[in-house]
């Protein structure tokens, strides 16, 4: 005689979210939300989902409280920059009772163990495979401050680029500079066209002209900055202020005035973005745009936990205000 019992078994084993999604060609947020009697599913939805349940004999997995709901984060290096988004997402995760994992991208395959709800990166969504196989597995993911526009199925967190862009331009443009060069970032980066679209607004409304060869993208490393400032600085006529488009280069191209023999804020006034506690330690003290990042952390978080809930969002793509943050490294012309 058949042991179906034991067969029996097996099957609510084996049977996933995922699996009763697949059988009913809904997603594994829809048949969270029939599972936790949420009133947002279509009548004859919900009740093929409960039928498949049954047949399936799924039963929920137990998750006790050795084993809790945890975030993972995802970054390339722990600088500065990433350490305080990071302490967003952490502050945030204990609020909401989750845990916060943080990885390096080349630590290995993501976990898609049951305890994962949701996966946050700073700058770059995952490899199509990847964000494949997080989405089979029903785990969201939060893009922050990404360096290139994020595909349809993912959700991001970022500053207000254009906005920070011009407001620095705007700040050296009141102090009376006309020579103003744009040292940025990766050309192709979202980011980076966002804040040189800002800068070239700012200049045209002021009807100041941008100077041939004022505006250079090597990356937003010190090295480019330095590379980056020297390039401006040999210019003739050379720029009496240089908006750079991160901190980093901005101290960067300190550094390659500095090398010339120039006086930063006396010969060159430099404005940053990001302000990073870098910036209020260098010398001078940097002028920069602040971007928001412990609160684009905390952002990340509550908008993965939403959508890892089977919650609607507002928007795929929040951007935070940012703030211009005058200190010594800009003066008047």
């Amino acid at each position: 005689m058949p042991d179906i019992g034991r067969g029996d078994a097996v099957s609510r084993r084996r049977a996933t979210l995922a699996t009763i999604a697949a059988a009913a060609g809904v997603s594994v947020a829809t048949v969270s939300k029939v599972l936790n009697d949420r009133s947002d599913v279509a009548p004859a939805t919900r009740a093929l989902v409960r039928a498949l349940l049954h047949e399936h004999g799924y039963v929920p997995p137990r998750r006790g409280p050795a084993q809790p709901a945890t975030v993972e984060v995802r970054v390339d290096e722990l600088s500065a920059y990433e350490s305080e988004i990071i302490k967003g997402t952490i502050e945030a995760g204990a609020a909401a009772g989750v845990s916060v994992v943080v990885t390096k991208r080349t630590a290995g395959p993501l976990d898609l163990t049951a305890g994962r709800r949701a996966l946050i990166t700073l700058f770059e969504e995952p490899a199509p495979a990847q964000l494949a196989a997080l989405t089979r597995a029903g785990l969201p993911v939060v893009v922050v401050d990404p360096l290139y526009l994020p595909g349809a199925l993912v959700t991001s967190v970022g500053p207000t680029n254009f906005a920070g862009g011009m407001s620095a331009t705007q700040h050296l443009l009141s102090l009376g500079h006309r020579r103003i060069a744009y040292l940025g970032g990766p050309a192709t980066a979202a980011s980076n066209q966002a804040r040189m679209h800002g800068y070239r607004a700012a200049m045209e409304a002021a009807d100041v002209p941008v100077l041939p060869g004022y505006v250079v993208t090597p990356g937003y490393c010190y090295r480019d900055g330095v590379r980056g400032g020297a390039a401006l600085l040999g210019l003739s006529p050379a720029p009496t202020a240089v908006f750079a488009a991160c901190d980093e280069a901005a101290l960067g191209a300190i550094h390659a005035a500095r090398a010339r023999g120039l006086r930063v804020p006396e010969d060159l006034s430099v404005v940053g973005f990001d302000d990073t506690e870098v910036a209020f330690m260098s010398s001078p003290r940097l002028t920069t745009v602040r971007q928001p990042l412990h609160e684009m952390g905390g952002v990340a978080l509550r908008t993965a936990l939403r959508l890892s809930a089977g919650e609607e969002i507002d928007s795929r793509h929040v951007e935070l205000a940012t703030e211009l943050v005058v200190r010594e490294s800009s003066l008047a012309a």
